[in-house]
């Protein structure tokens, strides 16, 4: 059976862009008589929709509004960054890292930075049957969850770097192959590919041209 990140649409009125499906049997944890977490979840199939793919824009439009506010007033940076606290997180602290690392190495328009203060978006963790998914509420207080189950189900880094990529403007492309981060789930848990492909890197690289500069030029106008 074809196994798919999941997300939702809204979430207690936050726009919520994710890896997977709008509806899924809860992922269940149990414990061994080894400690160890077992964890058995299965997770519908999903062709996406138009509700998600407009998830995935506004928190990108709300991450660019909010660098282009901070750009605004410091106009003399040299450099996009968008910054973000993973304090949230500390589970996952290795792949947010790596995620960070792989995502500055493939573009060149935006850079990650970690850091709690001014941050556009943070990390959190816990357990949530929908699994891992991105949030905003439309003014820069975005959010990435990252679930447990999930995490163990499917490559971790794949899936921080997957939902890194909503917050840098890539929708979803969950039929796609195991070499598009994009596709997510959908090739299975098999698929350990967390490097964006070219054109992945080229759409994010055009986004924050463009996007930044649009951003900008409504801010300066007032």
């Amino acid at each position: 059976m074809s196994k798919r990140y999941l997300s939702v649409a809204a979430v207690l009125g936050l726009t919520v862009a994710g890896l997977g499906a709008t509806s899924a049997t809860a992922a269940t944890t149990t414990s061994t008589a080894s400690g160890q977490a077992s964890v058995s979840a299965s997770y519908a199939n999903y062709a996406g929709s138009p509700a998600e793919a407009k998830a995935n824009k506004a928190f990108f439009e709300a991450v660019v509004k909010a660098v282009a506010e901070k750009r605004a007033a410091n106009p003399g940076a040299k450099s996009v960054t968008v910054t973000y606290d993973a304090s949230g997180a500390p589970t996952f602290a290795q792949q947010i890292a790596n995620s960070t690392s792989i995502w500055n190495a493939a573009v060149s328009n935006v850079k990650l930075q970690e850091g709690s203060s001014g941050a556009s978006f943070e990390y959190r963790e816990g357990d949530d049957p929908r699994g891992s998914y991105a949030s905003t509420d439309g003014h820069g207080s975005g959010y990435i969850f990252l679930d447990y189950a999930q995490n163990q189900q499917y490559d971790s880094t794949r899936v921080t770097t997957h939902e890194t990529g909503h917050v840098l403007g890539l929708p979803d492309t969950y039929d796609g192959p195991c070499s598009q981060l994009m596709s997510g789930g959908g090739p299975g848990p098999s698929c350990t590919n967390p490097q964006p492909d070219a054109n992945e890197r080229a759409q994010v690289n055009q986004l924050w041209a463009n996007g930044l500069a649009k951003a900008l030029h409504k801010v300066n106008k007032g």
